[in-house]
């Protein structure tokens, strides 16, 4: 059986690529991973590919192991892993809880590399794995210090994968969107003062995901970034020193700007 497995399926990010993936590629499931069952079931209203909710939170360790005992039991042949799962929080580091920035570096790194090792096994040659990086893995930021790291570990992480991958014939890319307005700002903003208030520039999921999709079938880059806007802070970045950009990125800061109405709730 062809599969597709989708974490962070119930909403923003991870919902649009069961939306959208079936252009792309075709299987016969969808296993949605999130926490929410009755989400998970609400994805089959729009997705045309019959869609396994797969109720696990991946922030527990009991739960790759039902994952992996899912994978022995029906032995799918998995065409392509999105790890969408993730969260973060911003302001500054005295208000969030420690608890916090462990469980993001549990969600967004841990839980990435458990799911890539456990579905590796099953994934045939030609198959693909999109892992859902960020913008902020280009830079040291002040004030989402410990997301902003998580995501610089999933860049490198999946760039180095995608070569050591070569020989299986398995392609694994690394998405890095700039703001994109979904429910990843109802968490971040719970421990947000005024510390991070400047979003230059918001995107639609549905048009950043299709962008990540597009580049992971028909380019052979390792890092999708949508907008060139984003990609030109990108090659900015890459040539300014680390200092520079902190400090510009803390002067930003100062001018609020479209960050009214991001959250959902």
């Amino acid at each position: 059986m062809n599969i597709a497995v989708v974490t962070g399926a119930s909403s923003g990010m991870g919902k649009e690529f069961v939306k959208q993936l079936s252009q792309y590629v075709s299987v016969e499931e969808i296993w949605v991973i999130a926490r929410r069952k009755e989400a998970l079931e609400a994805l089959q209203a729009v997705c045309p590919v019959k869609v396994r909710p797969v109720p696990l939170d991946l922030g527990k360790a009991e739960s790759f192991q039902e994952y992996a005992a899912l994978l022995a039991s029906e032995k799918p042949a998995v065409q392509l892993l999105v790890n969408a799962a993730g969260f973060g929080k911003f302001g500054a580091y005295r208000n969030i809880p420690v608890e916090d920035e462990c469980s993001m570096i549990d969600l967004n790194c841990k839980a990435l590399v458990l799911m890539t090792r456990l579905t590796l096994p099953y994934m045939p040659k030609g198959s693909h794995i999109l892992q859902l990086d960020s913008l902020s893995a280009f830079q040291p930021v002040p004030y989402i210090t410990t997301y902003g790291a998580t995501k610089a570990f999933v860049l490198s992480y999946s760039r180095a994968m995608n070569q050591e991958l070569k020989g299986a014939g398995v392609r694994m890319m690394a998405m890095n969107p700039g703001w994109v307005k979904t429910e990843f700002f109802n968490h971040a903003f719970q421990t947000n003062g005024s510390e991070v208030q400047y979003f230059n520039r918001l995107y639609e999921a549905a048009e950043v995901v299709a962008t990540g999709l597009h580049d992971l079938y028909k380019t052979k880059k390792d890092v999708s970034i949508h907008g060139l806007p984003v990609r030109n802070q990108v090659r900015l970045v890459k040539l300014l020193p680390h200092s520079l950009v902190m400090k510009t990125w803390l002067n930003q800061q100062k001018k609020p700007k479209n960050n009214q109405g991001l959250t959902t709730k």
